[in-house]
C-alpha cells in the first residue's frame, strides 16, 4: 500500500478540489481571479516562489538555504514542489510541500513551517482552493507573529531570515485577497508589504509592491493615481544597475501599462527590457520581452508590426513554451485579419504543442490554438477539420483532470460544446456545455461562466425552450454585471473582443425577450431596455478602461413624468433580424412596436444617410432616406406624440443611429427639428437635471485659428472671433483664450481657476472609438480626452459652479471609424459636465459662427431649455440662410446630456 500512498493523498486532493465550496467567498471577484489565471498580470506567482525558498541576501537564480538550516530531506521536498510548481503540477506540488511543511513543524522549525506553507498557499491558490490558501497564508503569518491588523509590523530584534519571509507572505496574503474581492484590503496588504521591504531595502519587493497597489488602484476606479504610480515606478527602474531582476521587473511593468491601456508607455518600457536582456545576453528575458512587446503591437500596430515580434521570439527563444505561445499568437493574428496562412506554421504549432510536458500553461495553449482553428472557413487545412479540433480539445480536457484544474477542464469542455454547436449536434453540445458550467461554478470563474450560460441560452433556444433560454441568458448577464469592472481591468485585446463575445449576450438575450410575448408586458420592456443601458456601460467602460457612471444620477423617465412633461424618450434597439422601439410618454406606461428591417438593412441605410449628410448636393437622397427612418421611429408613435402635447424628443441610440443626426429625420414636409426640440442621452439616467435657465450664464472660451505644423491636414478656423464676437453680443460674459493662448497648460489654470458655467472650445478635434485618438487641438499640439477628463475633474474636486455645458463647435467623428462617437458619448459622460454640445462633422467656419450666436442668444433673452435653443438656432440657419440651408450645415450638431 506505501507504492499508492502518494496516488491516494493526490486523490484526496483532486476531490477535496472537487467538491471545495467557495462560492460565497468572493463570488463579486470572480473574474479578477480568472483573469490572473490566464493572464498572469502580476510578477507574484512567478517570482515568489523561486525567491521565497532561497536565502533573502541573494537573487532567485542564486544557492538555497544552507542545508545546515535544513534537512537534506525537507530541502528536496521544497525543491520539488518548486519544480511541480513551475510545470503546472499543482496536485503533486501540493503534496510535496505539505510533506515538507509538516516535517518543519516535527522538527519545530517554524520559519521554515512558515515558508513552506507560503509557497502551499500559492498552489492552491493556482489551484483554485481559496478556503484552503487562505488557512495556509493565515497560519503562516500567525507563525511569522504578523498581525495583519496592526498599523505596523513588529520587525525590530527579528533576524533577517524572518522578516525577508515575512515581507513575500505579507505580499502572496495581498494576491490572495486581491483575487477574492477584496480590492481595498489588499491594497492595504501591499502598502504593508513594500513598508516590509523598504524595512529590507528590497527595491525588487518594492517594485513588486507598487506594481500589485497600481492594479489594485485601477480596480477600485483610482485610474489616475495608477498610472501616475506606474509612470513613476517607470522612472525609477531606468534608473537602477542592469541584472536579470531589473529586466523582469521592466517586462512585468510594461505588461501592466498594456493591460491600463497605455500603450506607447507599455512599448517604450517593453522596448527596454528587451535592450537590457540583449546587453545581458539573456536568450529567455529576450524572447520573452519580444513576445510582450508582440502583444502590445498587435492591438497598437496590427499585424505586420506584431507578428515580426513574433517572430523575432520564435527564432530567439530558447525556451519551447515561448516558442510555441509566440506561434499561436501569430497563428490568431493572421486568422483574426483573414490574412493568408503558411501551412508549416500549423504544422510547427501542432508539432510543438505535443512536445508541451504537461501544464496548465500547454492546456490554454492548445485551447486558444483549437479556438482559432475554429475561425478558419477554408477547410483545406487537415489541421482546421473538426475531427482534429475535437481531438485537440479532448487532449485538452484529459490533460487538466490530470493536473487536477477545474477551470481548465471548464474551459476546454465548454469550447468542445461550441464546436458540437457548430456541427449542429446539439443535444452533445448541451450536454458538454452544461459539464463545463457545473465545473467553471466549482472554480468561481465568471469569465468562463459568462460564456457557456450563454452558449447554453443558444442552444435552449435552438431546441424550442425558449423560457430556459431566458434563465440562461439572464445569468450570462448577471455574471458580466460581476465583472463589469474586471472588464476594464484586462488588456484591450481582450476588451474589443467586447464587440464579438459581450455584445452579442446582450442583444440576443433583449431579442429573446421582446420575441417571448405577445403583447410585451412592461416589467419585460423595462428589462429589455435595462439591457441596452448595461451595454452601453460596458462600451464606455471599455472607451475609458474604468467604470465611468459611478456619480448621482435620476432616471430619465422620473424626470420626463415629474419634471418635464412635454418631453418623451425613444430607445432604438437593432437586433439581429428586426428594429425594436421602445418608448416612454410622459404619465404613461412603456410601449414598443417592431420594425421589419434586419440589422445589416439598418445599418446599410444609415451608413448611406450619414455619407449623403456630409455631401452638400444630395439634398433629394437626404430627404429619401431620413424619411425612410422617421417611417421606423416616429411614425408609428407619431399621433401619440401630438395627443400628448410633446415638443421634446430624447434618444437613447443604439449602434449605427448614433452616427446620424435625428434633427435630419423627414416626414416628407418637414425635418424633425421643425416639430421637436432634439436631444441624445448616453443611457437612462441623467446627471443632475437642473435647467440651465435657472443659472447665470458664464463662459470660459478657448480657440485656435491656425492648427499646429504637423495637423496641417485641419484647414483653418478663420471666423472663431467672430464666434466669440457673437457670444459676448448676446449678452453673455466670456473669458477667451485665443491661439498662442490657447495651450494645454493654460486651459487646464483657467479650468482651475476661473469662474464660468459653459466651457466652450472653438478649435479642432476628433472622435473615436479609441479614447487614444479622441483628442481637441491646442498650440501645443493634441489634448487626448483622459488628460481633458483629469483638467476637469480637478476642478470637481475644488472649484463650483459645477459645468453645465461643454460646447465642442468644431469636433468630428474618425473617418471610417463606425463606433466613432463613443468618443463624443465618452467625453460627454467624462467631462462632468451636466451637458455636451458638439458637432459630428467638419463644418463651415461661418455658418458655425451664426449657428452659435443663435444658440447662445436663445439661451440667455428667451430662457428656454439647451435643447430648444438649439431647435432655435438650427431653424434660424435652415429657413434664414439660404446658403446654409443644405442639411449638412445645421444637422451636424447634436446635445448630449441634459436637456433642460
Amino acid at each position: 500500500m506505501k507504492k499508492y500512498a502518494g496516488f491516494f493523498q493526490s486523490l484526496r486532493f483532486a476531490l477535496k478540489l472537487k467538491w471545495a465550496k467557495r462560492k460565497q467567498l468572493f463570488r463579486k471577484s470572480k473574474g479578477l481571479k480568472a483573469f490572473l489565471h490566464s493572464h498572469r498580470l502580476l510578477v507574484i506567482a512567478s517570482l515568489l516562489l523561486g525567491l521565497l525558498i532561497t536565502h533573502p541576501g541573494y537573487s532567485q537564480s542564486t544557492a538555497p538555504i544552507p542545508q545546515s538550516r535544513l534537512s537534506i530531506i525537507d530541502s528536496q521536498l521544497v525543491q520539488q514542489g518548486k519544480a511541480l510548481y513551475a510545470a503546472g503540477r499543482f496536485v503533486e506540488a501540493a503534496e510535496m510541500l505539505q510533506q515538507a511543511a509538516q516535517a518543519y513543524q516535527q522538527q519545530g522549525n517554524t520559519l521554515r513551517q512558515a515558508m513552506a506553507l507560503s509557497n502551499l498557499a500559492l498552489v492552491y491558490q493556482k489551484s483554485g482552493l481559496f478556503s484552503e490558501a487562505t488557512h495556509a497564508i493565515s497560519t503562516s503569518l500567525n507563525l511569522l507573529g504578523l498581525n495583519l491588523l496592526e498599523t505596523s509590523p513588529p520587525l525590530l530584534g527579528e533576524r533577517d531570515d524572518r522578516s525577508q519571509i515575512l515581507a513575500r507572505t505579507v505580499e502572496i496574503q495581498g494576491l490572495l485577497q486581491f483575487e477574492q474581492g477584496q480590492t481595498e484590503p489588499a491594497l492595504i496588504t501591499w502598502q504593508k508589504a513594500e513598508a516590509l521591504y523598504r524595512e529590507k531595502n528590497d527595491s525588487s519587493g518594492i517594485i513588486r509592491s507598487q506594481i500589485n497597489q497600481a492594479q489594485a488602484l485601477q480596480v477600485l476606479g483610482f485610474y489616475r493615481r495608477a498610472l501616475t504610480l506606474l509612470t513613476k515606478l517607470s522612472q525609477s527602474l531606468q534608473s537602477q544597475p542592469d541584472s536579470l531582476t531589473k529586466g523582469v521587473e521592466l517586462r512585468s511593468l510594461g505588461e501592466a501599462l498594456q493591460f491600463t491601456g497605455d500603450l506607447e508607455q507599455s512599448r517604450q518600457v517593453l522596448q527596454a527590457s528587451l535592450a537590457l536582456s540583449i546587453r545581458l545576453q539573456l536568450p529567455q528575458e529576450i524572447s520573452a520581452s519580444l513576445l510582450s512587446l508582440g502583444n502590445t503591437a498587435s492591438v497598437q500596430q496590427g499585424v505586420q508590426g506584431a507578428s515580426a515580434f513574433y517572430q523575432q521570439a520564435i527564432e530567439i527563444a530558447p525556451s519551447l513554451l515561448i516558442k510555441v505561445q509566440a506561434h499561436i499568437n501569430q497563428f490568431s493574428l493572421l486568422v483574426n485579419a483573414s490574412q493568408a496562412l503558411d501551412e508549416n506554421l500549423l504544422l510547427d504549432i501542432t508539432t510543438e504543442l505535443a512536445g508541451l510536458p504537461p501544464s496548465q500553461t500547454a492546456v490554454y495553449a492548445t485551447i486558444h490554438f483549437a479556438q482559432s482553428l475554429t475561425k478558419l472557413e477554408n477547410k483545406e487545412y487537415p489541421q482546421a477539420s473538426r475531427d482534429s479540433i475535437a481531438r485537440l480539445l479532448a487532449q485538452a480536457v484529459q490533460q487538466s483532470r490530470n493536473l487536477g484544474d477545474k477551470r481548465a477542464e471548464a474551459y476546454a469542455l465548454g469550447t468542445l460544446g461550441g464546436l458540437y454547436e457548430q456541427a449542429q449536434q446539439w443535444a452533445d453540445a448541451k450536454d458538454l456545455t452544461e459539464q463545463a458550467l457545473r465545473l467553471a461554478d466549482v472554480a468561481n470563474a465568471a469569465d468562463i461562466a459568462y460564456r457557456w450560460h450563454w452558449q447554453l441560452g443558444r442552444l435552449l433556444k435552438q431546441q424550442g425552450d425558449v423560457a430556459g433560454a431566458i434563465v440562461a441568458y439572464d445569468a450570462a448577464i448577471d455574471e458580466l454585471q460581476f465583472l463589469r469592472n474586471d472588464l476594464v481591468a484586462v488588456n484591450r485585446e481582450v476588451q474589443f473582443s467586447l464587440r464579438d463575445s459581450v455584445e452579442p449576450v446582450y442583444r440576443q438575450s433583449v431579442e429573446l425577450l421582446l420575441q417571448s410575448q405577445t403583447p410585451v408586458d412592461e416589467q419585460t420592456l423595462d428589462k429589455a431596455r435595462q439591457r441596452v443601458e448595461a451595454l452601453q456601460l460596458a462600451e464606455l467602460d471599455n472607451f475609458f478602461r474604468e467604470s465611468c457612471l459611478n456619480t448621482t444620477t435620476v432616471l430619465l423617465d422620473k424626470v420626463v413624468d415629474q419634471d418635464n412633461p412635454t418631453t418623451a424618450i425613444l430607445y432604438p434597439i437593432i437586433l439581429p433580424d428586426q428594429l425594436q422601439v421602445i418608448v416612454k410618454v410622459p404619465g404613461q406606461s412603456l410601449h414598443h412596436y417592431a420594425v421589419s428591417q434586419s440589422q445589416a438593412e439598418v445599418e446599410s441605410i444609415l451608413t448611406k444617410l450619414r455619407q449623403s449628410l456630409t455631401e452638400p448636393a444630395t439634398i433629394a437622397e437626404v430627404k429619401s432616406l431620413s424619411q425612410q427612418v422617421h417611417s421606423w421611429l416616429i411614425q408609428p408613435i407619431e399621433s401619440e406624440l401630438e395627443r400628448s402635447g410633446i415638443k421634446t424628443l430624447v434618444f437613447v441610440l443604439d449602434g449605427a443611429f448614433r452616427s446620424v443626426p435625428m434633427a435630419a429625420l423627414y416626414d416628407g414636409k418637414q425635418y424633425l427639428i421643425e416639430k421637436y426640440a432634439v436631444a441624445l442621452s448616453p443611457g437612462l439616467q441623467l446627471l443632475n437635471p437642473e435647467p440651465i435657465a435657472q443659472e447665470k450664464l458664464q463662459v470660459l472660451a478657448a480657440g485656435l485659428v491656425q492648427p499646429p505644423l504637423e495637423f496641417q491636414n485641419f484647414p483653418p478656423l478663420p471666423e472663431i472671433q467672430s464666434e466669440f464676437n457673437s457670444i459676448s453680443a448676446a449678452g453673455v460674459p466670456i473669458t477667451t483664450l485665443l491661439d498662442q493662448d490657447f495651450t494645454s497648460r493654460t486651459l487646464e489654470n483657467q479650468v482651475n481657476q476661473a469662474t464660468f458655467n459653459i466651457l466652450h472650445l472653438a478649435t479642432h478635434g476628433q472622435f473615436s472609438s479609441r479614447a487614444e485618438d479622441t483628442f481637441i487641438l491646442a498650440a501645443d499640439g493634441p489634448i487626448n480626452v483622459t488628460q481633458f477628463d483629469t483638467f476637469l475633474r480637478r476642478r470637481d474636486e475644488t472649484r463650483s459652479p459645477a459645468i453645465e455645458l461643454l460646447v465642442l463647435s468644431a469636433c468630428q467623428t474618425a473617418a471610417g471609424d463606425n463606433r466613432a462617437t463613443l468618443g463624443l458619448a465618452g467625453a460627454a459622460v467624462r467631462a462632468g459636465a451636466r451637458s455636451t454640445l458638439a458637432s459630428l462633422w467638419n463644418i463651415g467656419d461661418r455658418s458655425t459662427a451664426i449657428l452659435i450666436g443663435e444658440f447662445y442668444k436663445e439661451l440667455a433673452t428667451s430662457r428656454v431649455t439647451k435643447a430648444e435653443a438649439l431647435r432655435r438656432a438650427q431653424v434660424i440657419l435652415l429657413k434664414q440662410y439660404p446658403n446654409y440651408s443644405r442639411p449638412s450645415y445645421w444637422t451636424a450638431y447634436v446635445l448630449v446630456g441634459n436637456w433642460l
